[in-house]
């Protein structure tokens, strides 16, 4: 849908204001004078800046299609040392005496190349992680270079998962079991006796505090994990009658992973922290107080409590945690724990972009109207007509209602065979073009009536994009996680269209139809007009936490090809790392295909077609290459 002129020349500020990127891209991401989305690795601290198209010319000039997922490490080392740095600022001018130690729950992106980076840049502030398997326990414990970092062990845990860790500890990695169930606390002491290995332990309590948000059901009493008050003081009693007391160190909880309001944050841990005094005060020797996920992103840039946004500040977050367990423990004379953090989403949503171009559009034209109707045409042709002559400011609610009447009666009429498809050709036109001038004229009402309000998504250009919204933004399909999307060039240029985004799936849920907005969300997103010839790019930002892990094979497209850049302070940059996506032929062996046998199938199929004189033998050939190569292709579209 076509967009109308400003008054002024459209310039990038007007881009960025639009499309809200100084208030999500926390400094990371800003507009060029060139109208390009740039990268700012060391965010508000100032440093280069580097533009994503030219990273994408430079990623194809390297022989890689999109769609393509950018990480930029040096994002990722910001933000775990703005973390670190936060915390021992606020640590420091409360006269805090304890530490804060950051820990990366692996479930929050797995990739190998992702928790290396984390281990490697965290080591210097002892950053550890946080494991809910046996296979996310073996590749931390590969990972991991701190030996004061922290080792947290949650879920359901078996004999192996627990030898495993008490492993780790013999190796000297600093490992906690966290009781997520009561009858844990049995098998982790008759393991750690069987290894002589004397255990650290935790307990994950249910508090009563609960938050607002999608995530909100891993928190709360009726949350599936953690012990009530009842199970933690039994877990203490068997303790104190095995002399183990002092193997029980750690308290954690979690609230949730996107906590927009401040105040559930500082209510859980006030909570927390009274049942941590309790547990010193029966004797516990404790010194960590682990309090989870939650740290929100600011995915729409509102700095609301919605629950795409939060309402506070990284320093506010910091502050608020710290001064509320100092508070309490100080009234009881109780000395400060560490004060761990599961911070996974906030440390890695801003690191990864996901790059891909539009291969079409499709545009609803509602194309010349007849200066005078045929004499054949049918009532509901001319009662269409007669309705956008009359559409005014005032009959708008009145015309809608009239269109889709009508409309509705002309397709009856077309399906029972009474009237052509040119005569509904017709009617579609009149139809569109009423619809039309509703949607430029709604602007004017004080108050938009809902039905009217759907209008700008039913006019929108559907932007057809190289990617899959199953595989890539998965969350953004099954809990309409909103991430912010934009184009990362010909941002000096007023984008003239209104459009939604689809992928290439055959799937009607395959489409993204909520964007954020200066005002709030909206149904449609400002687009530029295609050039022929001309690749136009969009980017889906903040997509570094949950994305990679949650993909699914939707019309077997696989991964997409990842590209890690590292910007050097001058501004140069160098790739890093490269992976290839996945090639069909991966795609069919994840689903149980014998791709060697599938080329011999197919081998023998052209045979026969050459036997039956289908086909020559060179043309064989050529369709067997042809094959062969398909098996090696991307899963995408490749120009």
């Amino acid at each position: 849908m076509a967009k109308k002129q400003t008054l002024h020349q459209w310039s990038v500020e007007d881009s960025a204001e639009l499309y809200g990127i100084r208030t999500w891209g926390a400094g990371y991401f800003d507009v060029s004078p060139k109208g390009e989305v740039v990268i700012r690795p060391f965010g508000h601290d100032g440093g280069p800046e580097v533009s994503v198209l030219e990273i994408i010319h430079e990623i194809q000039d390297r022989g890689y299609d999109m769609p393509v997922l950018l990480r930029v490490e040096n994002i990722l080392d910001s933000q775990i040392s703005l973390l670190h740095q936060t915390f021992r600022t606020a640590i420091s001018e409360l006269g805090y005496r304890g530490d804060y130690r950051g820990v990366f729950p692996i479930k929050v992106n797995q990739q190998q190349q992702v928790v290396e980076k984390i281990a490697q840049y965290g080591a210097a502030y002892h950053h550890g992680l946080e494991v809910g398997s046996k296979a996310e326990l073996i590749a931390a414990v590969s990972q991991l270079q701190s030996r004061e970092a922290c080792l947290i062990c949650n879920g359901y845990k078996d004999e192996e998962f627990i030898d495993l860790g008490l492993h780790a500890l013999r190796m000297g990695f600093n490992c906690f079991f966290v009781l997520e169930m009561p009858g844990e606390l049995d098998v982790i002491l008759e393991r750690a006796a069987r290894l002589k290995v004397k255990p650290q332990i935790g307990v994950r309590v249910k508090l009563s505090t609960k938050a607002s948000g999608h995530w909100s059901e891993s928190g709360g009493e009726r949350s599936s994990f953690g012990l009530t008050s009842a199970q933690i003081v039994d877990v203490v009693d068997t303790l104190k009658e095995r002399g183990l007391l002092d193997c029980l160190k750690l308290m954690h909880y979690h609230l949730g992973s996107q906590v927009p309001n401040i105040r559930d944050i500082r209510a859980a841990v006030m909570e927390a922290t009274r049942i941590y005094a309790g547990l010193v005060q029966e004797g516990a020797l404790m010194g960590y107080l682990d309090l989870g996920g939650g740290l929100a992103v600011d995915y729409d840039g509102s700095h609301t409590n919605y629950v795409s946004s939060r309402n506070y500040s990284l320093s506010e977050y910091c502050t608020d945690v710290v001064e509320a367990v100092m508070t309490i423990l100080d009234e009881q004379a109780i000395a400060h724990p560490h004060i761990i953090t599961e911070s996974g989403r906030a440390t890695v949503a801003y690191y990864s972009v996901l790059l891909f171009n539009i291969l079409d559009v499709s545009l609803i034209e509602v194309g010349s109207l007849p200066d005078e109707l045929p004499d054949d045409a049918p009532e509901a042709v001319r009662n269409l007509r007669e309705t956008l002559n009359a559409l005014s400011l005032r009959s708008l609610q009145e015309c809608y209602n009239d269109a889709v009447y009508y409309y509705d009666e002309m397709r009856q009429l077309f399906i029972t065979g009474r009237v052509t498809l040119r005569q509904r050709t017709m009617a579609e036109r009149y139809f569109w073009a009423i619809m039309r001038g509703i949607a430029q004229e709604k602007s004017k009402l004080k108050q938009i009536p809902k039905d009217l309000a759907e209008i700008d998504s039913t006019l929108a250009d559907i932007y057809y994009g190289n990617f899959s919204v199953f595989q890539s933004l998965p969350d953004s399909w099954a809990i309409d996680q909103v991430f912010p999307i934009m184009p990362v060039h010909r941002l000096n240029e007023i984008p003239e269209r209104q459009g939604i985004v689809s992928d290439m799936t055959c799937d009607s849920d395959g489409r993204i139809n909520h964007f954020i907005a200066p005002q709030g969300m909206k149904s449609t997103l400002d687009l530029h007009t295609l050039r022929p010839g001309e690749e136009y790019y969009l980017g889906v930002f903040l997509v570094g936490a949950y994305q990679e892990t949650l993909g699914d094979l939707h019309n077997l497209l696989g991964d997409t090809n990842v590209v890690s850049v590292r910007i050097q302070e001058d501004g140069s940059y160098e790739f890093v790392r490269e992976l290839n996506g996945d090639s069909i032929s991966d795609i069919l062996a994840y689903v149980e295909y014998d791709p060697r046998k599938i080329l011999e199938d197919i081998r023998r199929a052209a045979e026969r077609a050459v036997r039956e004189k289908r086909l020559t033998p060179t043309q064989r050939y050529s369709l067997m290459q042809a094959y062969e190569g398909g098996m090696r292709g991307y899963t995408y579209f490749e120009r």
